[in-house]
């Protein structure tokens, strides 16, 4: 089956054709970094990391770029309310996001280029659009003239006629009120950089659209980042790229929100849910299969019911795994998926549908395993393995050991120890059932399952493991409603 992909521009599920033959090329728009992530802002990194994998999987190799807005109005405005310079807010946060990609298992981008490093070529576009009419200079601000270019607003379809678009402060000039800033002119006490226009800062829209072609060239095959960025800022990328003789993206992706009760998040009032807080609640990895399983294009609304169901199901994935290794020895993924999961990916990366394909197969394997087929229970082993692996979310590969972090890491380095007490308990719960004292057993089992642990008795021996939810911290709630969106 082809590959196909939803592109927001044409407004439908399109084949995947590359510009080269056996590459793609993704630019995914990151993060702005005024303040530290909330899983909504992960979202949008993960469900990429997951395109990224099955495009490697299937054969492509694959440039990933994913840039870091590190100057902006909101960074500046802390770095005056907290007295610090803007760069150690900006990098402080740029570190609180890797963080978080990393505890979640997404993979690095092949580039991950700053804005303020990418200020020549800003210049050179910008002087560029100037000599061919498509900007101008006003009160050392420069301006895209969004009359000179015809397509702009095609990606929103929307209608010029009906914008509005209120100049910003200190954007003083414009011909137009609908005309957008890509140079800002300098403000007392703010960084700033030389120009021929003047001192002053880079807008928003131009960092992405000079990174890009920097990095990928004029043309590139997928653009990808939330679907709240579509306007203005993917809007204002695509009209200042073509203008200047781009081709720009082929293919534009669109995540979707992280909601909860449909309210809008707000940072200043501080109801983000942050990835850092997250991951010393829940186990990272099942972080990303919360996040990471519905499809890319639908809302996620935000709830611990939501996330213990997906601890739930997560843990019958991996109880399945742990079984049958303790039976037969550990099991390499196969080295290809099944067909159906295959065909789920293809359109449109339809991980829901994959998903069902992974969980028919674990259970099929449970089937084995209970009638002692262990030929067949290490077949499916490997199956989901594999499917996992393109997922991220393979518990058995090293990645997700104790340098996962949060509180898989520190579990990691106690499972050893509570094993080793556990086992001694199940010794004497076995030395009770040898003498028949049955009621003396079944206490020891009720004991241990009142303190978290599943008892399970198999032919090899009783093996535990921990009940869903014990990975979270005793008290932890719901917090207030909120709308993760990908502020980038």
């Amino acid at each position: 089956m082809t590959l196909r992909l939803y592109d927001t521009s044409a407004r439908q599920t399109r084949d995947f054709v590359p510009l080269e033959p056996g590459c793609v090329s993704i630019y995914l728009c990151g993060a702005t970094v005024q303040a530290a992530p909330h899983i909504g802002h992960i979202r949008s990194g993960l469900n990429f990391d997951i395109m990224r994998r099955w495009f490697a999987y299937r054969g492509f190799a694959v440039t990933f770029v994913r840039n870091v807005t590190d100057i902006d109005d909101k960074i500046i405005a802390k770095s005056a309310d907290q007295g610090r310079p803007w760069w150690a807010i900006g990098y402080e946060n740029e570190r609180a996001f890797n963080d978080a990609y990393d505890a979640l298992g997404c993979l690095p981008p092949t580039n991950e280029p700053r804005a303020t490093g990418h200020i020549p070529e800003m210049v050179e576009m910008m002087r560029t659009l100037i000599d061919r009419g498509h900007a101008y200079a006003a009160d050392g601000n420069v301006y895209f003239d969004v009359h000179s270019y015809d397509g702009y607003l095609a990606l929103s379809n929307q209608e010029l006629d009906n914008l509005r678009q209120p100049e910003g402060e200190g954007e003083t000039g414009k011909r137009d009120p609908r005309d957008f800033a890509m140079w800002k002119a300098a403000k007392p006490g703010e960084p700033s950089w030389a120009t021929p226009w003047g001192a002053g800062r880079p807008g928003w829209h131009l960092e992405c659209s000079a990174m890009a072609h920097k990095y990928l060239g004029s043309a590139f095959d997928i653009h990808a980042g939330g679907v709240d960025l579509v306007f203005p800022h993917h809007e204002n990328e695509i009209v200042q790229s073509r203008a200047y003789g781009d081709d720009f993206a082929a293919y534009w992706t669109h995540n979707a929100w992280v909601t909860m009760s449909g309210e809008k998040m707000s940072k200043s009032l501080g109801n983000s849910v942050l990835a850092s807080e997250m991951v010393k609640r829940w186990r990272p990895i099942v972080l990303r299969y919360y996040l990471g399983t519905p499809h890319y294009r639908s809302t996620i609304e935000y709830s611990e019911e939501s996330l213990r169901e997906a601890e739930t199901a997560f843990a019958r994935i991996e109880g399945f795994l742990h079984r049958v290794t303790e039976l037969t020895g550990d099991i390499e993924p196969a080295s290809e998926v099944p067909p159906a999961f295959a065909e789920a990916m293809d359109d449109d990366l339809g991980v829901p549908q994959a998903l069902a394909v992974v969980h028919n197969t674990v259970r099929q394997g449970n089937s084995a395993l209970t009638a002692d087929d262990k030929e067949s229970a290490a077949a499916r082993c490997a199956e989901t393995r594999a499917m996992l692996g393109v997922l991220g979310l393979d518990p058995m590969d090293p990645s997700w050991g104790a340098s996962a972090g949060g509180a898989h890491g520190a579990q990691a380095d106690l499972h050893g120890v509570v094993d080793s007490l556990v086992s001694l308990v199940l010794e004497q719960r076995q030395a009770a059932r040898q003498r028949k004292d049955y009621a003396a057993a079944d206490a020891i089992r009720d004991q241990l399952q009142r303190s978290g642990l599943v008892i399970e008795d198999t032919p090899a021996g009783p093996r535990w493991e921990l009940a869903p939810g014990q990975a979270r911290v005793p008290g932890s709630g719901p917090g207030p409603s909120r709308d993760f969106r990908n502020t980038h």
